[in-house]
This record gives C-alpha cells, structure tokens and sequence, in this order.
C-alpha cells in the first residue's frame, strides 16, 4: 500500500440540528448547500476528495487527515468522525473488527460502547453494544457514566462504520442559504465576531472598510478580512470595498459641530454601506455594535444613526460585554490580529453627544456635502479575499511615498551617514533598536523609516505594523528621500556628503 493510500482518511459528517429539522424540500437545498461549501473547503486545502451526500450523512473520502478540521469548519455540520473500520452491516464482523480495532486502545481502561442502527437489520442496536461490549470487557472494565475510551458504532444502509472520536462542528447554517449582507468591518474585536455570527446563520457578506488612517491600517483590517473569508467564508467568495474616507471625513470636521462628529460619522458609514449594499443586491447592513460600549452607542444614538438608512442593521453583539466578545474573537482566530488595530474613529471632542435625536442628526448631516461621499464609495477599492496571497498583504502597505504632517521620521542609517545628512527633523536609530524599544514610539503617529535602499527598513516596517503601529519604508530609500525634501525645499547636499 502507498503512502498516500494509507493517509486517506474517510469522515462521517452529521449535520447541524437546524438543517436536519427542516422541512424536506428545504433541508435537500440546504444539504446541497452544505456539501458544495464542503468540497470548497477540501478544493482549498489541496486535498483529493470524494464527498458522498446521503440524506442523514455526508460521507467524505480525502487524501489526509487535515480534512478532518476543515470539515469541521464548514457552518452547518454538527460534528464529525475520523471512520476507523468501514465494513459491511454484520454483527459478527462489527464484534470481530471492533475488538481487533480497539482492544489495546481500551486495555487496563475505562470504556463505553455505543450503537446506533438505522433500517431494518438481523441484530438491534442493543446487541451490537452486548456483544461487542462483552469482547472488549477481556481487557478493559466498562464504564457508561465516565468512560475513558468510547467505542461507537453506526449501521446504515447495509454498512457499519466503527469510530472513536467526535469532533465539534462549527454549527449553525451552511453560508448562502440566507442571502447576503455587507458589513461594516473596522479590523477591531466587535466587527469581525459580529461578521462570524452572521456567517454562522448561513448569511454570505461582503464588507465594507471605511479606512481613516491609511495603508497600515487598511492591511491591519485586510488580514482580519482574510481570515473569515479563509476560514469561515468556505463556499463563497467574499470580497472587501475600501472606501477612502481622508475627504468625507475632512468634510464631515469643517461643517458638523464637534459634539456630533461621531455620530455623524457612522451615519456616512451606514450611508455607504447602504449604497454598496444597493449594488451587490444584498438586504442588510451588519456592524459590531453592543449597547452602551462607547459614547455612539447609547441606545438614543444608534437609533439616530439608524435614521440615515433604509436597510435594515443587524447587530448581533448588542447585548454582549467586551470580554465575552474577545473570548469569541479567539474562538475565531481574529483575536491576535484585532489585539494589534489602531482605533481610528476617536474623533470624539471632550464632551460628545449621548442621547441624539434622528431630527438634529439629520439637521447636522445636512450640512454636509455628500457629493464627496459618492466621490469617495465611486472610487473603492474592491478587493478578493480568498485570492489574495501574503504577498498581497505585505508588498503594498509598506512604503511611504511622502510623509505626512505630524509623522515621525526615523533615520535607520550609520552615524557618519546621518551626520553628513538627514531628512530635517528625522531621529536616528540603528534597525534592531527601533524593534527592541517599541515603547519609545507612539502608536498614536505615523512613522517613515528610511535606509540607503529601502530594504531593511522595509523588514522593520512590516513587524512595526504587525505590532499595531502605522510604519513605512519611504519608496527608494535615501535617494527617494532625498528627492522628496528637495521637492520640499530642504538642502540635500551638503559639502563632504
């Protein structure tokens, strides 16, 4: 036997208890549901796979046993088992293999057999656990209540299939069977678990980044996107619109009082979500919001940032404290990467607005020109999750080509380098000490690195960013530089350099 036929592994799929309790014509469209989403996420591990589709069971032949957590990753499956024996439906051959199979397994062990026959056979299912009970009871003590090990058989449709083991599945409903939505996603704990919950009712979504702080920040919420969609998302092809908000926001400051800045910003987030929603045909918007956790989520707030829309918003967090939502973001696995976002949206003045009313937010809205929010959703940026390759995550978002106001500018070169010249302003430090004293830097600003060629700083921007802060290598390292202050009016060559 080759390799590869030994590490074939065959899985005994059960479904949610949601789909199984449907009425028939609806559970068959969910069950074809689910297995397409299945043999998605078999297609994307690279597996070869068979997948058989039963009425009461999916049976699933693939090349390795990683296909045993991507099927439980699948919504709509209620668990599954690794098929250690599968042979035909005789109750002399199930006691036989069961006690060759799993004799040294239970040995000096507590154990428990259980059996579950379905149709019409020569045994019951009570015989299955006497008879194989008692062969196994030569080397190990039986125990129901508190078993060790637990010995299981299935009888179906002229075949018994024995297993040990059941892996929890993800639940819920397969993806696509409830339409679509498009969600608000800010890279932070909130949206992405409020996404996950979505997706778990079989709901398909495409989100929406309204990005205030740049490229970091756009790849810190790209690489939370990429997760759902990599590991939730099987059966769909999610995508992310990333809406430039520097102009709407820009535009919100100079005509909204201060107090109501915040709740007019997430009203032109709702406005373009609604207006994406609009063109991929989806039915609601989804946000993280919960009840109280900041000053626009006061219940009088979300109803004034409700008004700005038609669709109807779902907000599956809403009656959940912070820390059960970082115990959820860690089920997901956006949690390290949710650790590490800026929060971009505090534009709140001292003393913000708590119980807004639909009629001043309108009042305050309409001072603004939202010709520059159409502007900003006319001109996004869409990109598809589950083709991007982790290049795609880090090339793009790592060079600066200008340095904005306020950034701070470190110069990664050698001493006799910076003395002999420096961007105005710029601090020096060698590479290895902006990484072992990260807490010298301010995550609350910019940071342009620059070396001789832009590579070593590349490398120092990227695990800047990987730890939170917004970092860049500025685009041809000292010669890029040194053009862009000359652009600026800055001498760039001094005698001896």
């Amino acid at each position: 036997m080759s390799d590869q036929a030994r590490a074939r592994v065959t899985l005994l799929v059960r479904l949610a208890a949601e789909v199984a309790t449907k009425a028939r014509r609806t559970r068959r469209r969910f069950q074809d549901r689910l297995v397409t989403n299945i043999r998605d996420a078999l297609r994307s591990a690279g597996l070869d796979f068979r997948v058989e589709n039963r009425w009461s069971r999916i049976l699933v032949e693939a090349s390795d046993r990683v296909a045993l957590g991507r099927v439980a990753s699948v919504f709509g499956v209620s668990s599954v088992s690794e098929v250690e024996a599968r042979i035909p439906a005789d109750l002399d051959r199930i006691v036989a293999v069961g006690e060759e199979l799993y004799r040294e397994r239970v040995r000096a062990r507590r154990f428990a057999v259980e059996a579950r026959r379905v149709g019409s056979y020569p045994f019951s299912s009570q015989d299955i656990k006497v008879q194989l009970g008692a062969a196994l009871n030569r080397y190990a003590a039986v125990n129901l209540d508190e078993p060790d090990v637990t010995v299981s058989v299935e009888v179906r449709e002229g075949e018994a299939f024995l297993f040990s083991e059941r892996v929890p599945g993800a639940g819920g409903l397969p993806l696509g069977v409830e339409g679509k939505a498009v969600c608000l996603l800010s890279g932070g704990f909130d949206s992405a678990v409020a996404a996950w919950l979505m997706l778990k009712r079989g709901i398909s979504l495409d989100y929406v980044f309204c990005n205030l702080g740049g490229d970091a920040y756009e790849r810190s919420v790209v690489s939370v996107a990429k997760v759902l969609a990599d590991e939730w998302s099987y059966g769909d092809r999610p995508r992310i619109h990333v809406v430039d908000y520097e102009e709407p926001l820009a535009a919100l400051r100079g005509a909204v009082r201060d107090r109501y800045w915040q709740v007019i910003l997430k009203r032109l987030m709702y406005r373009a979500a609604e207006r994406i929603a609009h063109e991929l045909g989806a039915d609601a918007i989804v946000t993280g919001e919960s009840v109280g956790q900041v000053s626009s989520q006061t219940l009088a707030n979300l109803r004034a940032i409700d008004d700005a829309v038609g669709l109807p918003v779902f907000r599956p967090l809403l009656g959940f404290d912070k820390d059960e939502i970082v115990r959820m973001a860690e089920r997901v696995g956006t949690a390290p990467l949710s650790a590490r976002v800026r929060e971009y949206c505090a534009i709140v003045p001292e003393r913000p607005v708590t119980h807004c009313r639909p009629h001043a937010a309108r009042d305050e809205e309409s001072r603004v020109d939202l010709s520059v929010l159409e502007s900003a959703i006319a001109g996004r940026k869409v990109l598809d999750l589950r083709a991007l390759e982790a290049v795609d995550l880090v090339q793009p978002y790592l060079f600066a080509t200008e340095i904005p106001e306020g950034a701070a500018v470190i110069d990664c070169r050698e001493p006799h380098q910076y003395a002999a010249w420096h961007y105005p302003g710029a601090e020096r430090r060698d590479p290895w000490e902006v990484m072992a004293h990260l807490k010298r830097l301010e995550k609350t600003r910019a940071h342009i690195l620059y070396c001789n060629y832009g590579v070593q700083t590349a490398h120092v921007a990227e695990l800047l960013q990987r730890e939170g802060y917004e970092a860049y290598s500025f685009k041809g390292g000292l010669r890029g530089i040194m053009k862009y202050a000359a652009s600026r009016g800055a001498p760039v060559a001094p005698v001896g350099f």
